[in-house]
């Protein structure tokens, strides 16, 4: 069973009047279980809306993203496709997305919190993320009282505690030094490895692009290799 099908995938914007964007260009490919992929390209080659529409943060113009050969994204209404991404999928953003008024522990909880975990599970969990990303002794610190090293590995710890099948990475190691790259891109590996978690990445980085068991290059938004 394939994990994510995506077939002949088009995303037009609207920029400015009349002006049409195509982001993407009719993008079709077929993402395995246990996947480390990376996508690259240049800035506008459409890698970012193609993350997008596979997460569902999206519309595609046109085209479809399915899920486990049945969960078709086009199909489902915006309650369902909530439902869908808390339950299947990760994300990791380049701006980290922690919420400022939460402690470390806090964030890592959150998305369990939503899924009804009790309080004792959600607490042991979250410590045990943040344990793994090397935080143990910031689980109680604000976003605010860490560095961006340490608040990207927040964001991968409460990416990864609900177990999804998935994780989604939109240039995860933009804002790090090359030491804390490798460290995280080395931890995403491992949790790929051991818990059978996907990761699909959208960047630039050389990094991930040599440690991707596949690469997609897009240009323009077309796949080119």
């Amino acid at each position: 069973m394939s994990l994510i099908t995506v077939k002949d995938l088009k995303k037009t914007y609207m920029a400015g009047g009349d002006i049409l964007t195509e982001a993407l260009k009719g993008v079709s490919l077929q993402i395995e279980e246990k996947a480390f992929m990376a996508i690259a390209g240049p800035s506008g080659s459409g890698k970012s809306s193609l993350l997008h529409l596979i997460g569902g943060l999206d519309a595609a113009s046109s085209g479809t993203v399915t899920f486990f050969d049945q969960y078709d994204l086009s199909k489902l209404n915006s309650h369902q496709l909530a439902h869908f991404r808390l339950h299947h999928i990760g994300f990791v953003f380049q701006a980290y997305n922690l919420i400022n008024t939460l402690t470390a522990r806090e964030n890592v909880e959150y998305i369990m919190l939503l899924k009804g975990a009790s309080a004792a599970d959600r607490k042991a969990q979250a410590e045990e993320m943040l344990r793994r990303v090397g935080l143990k002794d910031h689980v109680n610190r604000f976003p605010s009282q860490l560095s961006g090293g340490q608040q990207q590995r927040v964001a991968v710890a409460r990416a990864i505690a609900a177990a999804p099948k998935v994780v989604l990475a939109d240039e995860p190691t933009a804002n790090l030094d090359s030491t804390t790259s490798k460290e995280l891109i080395a931890l995403m590996r491992e949790l790929n490895e051991e818990k059978n978690i996907s990761f699909i990445f959208s960047t630039h980085d050389p990094l991930i692009m040599e440690e991707a068991k596949q690469l997609i290059k897009l240009k323009d938004g077309r796949i080119i290799s």
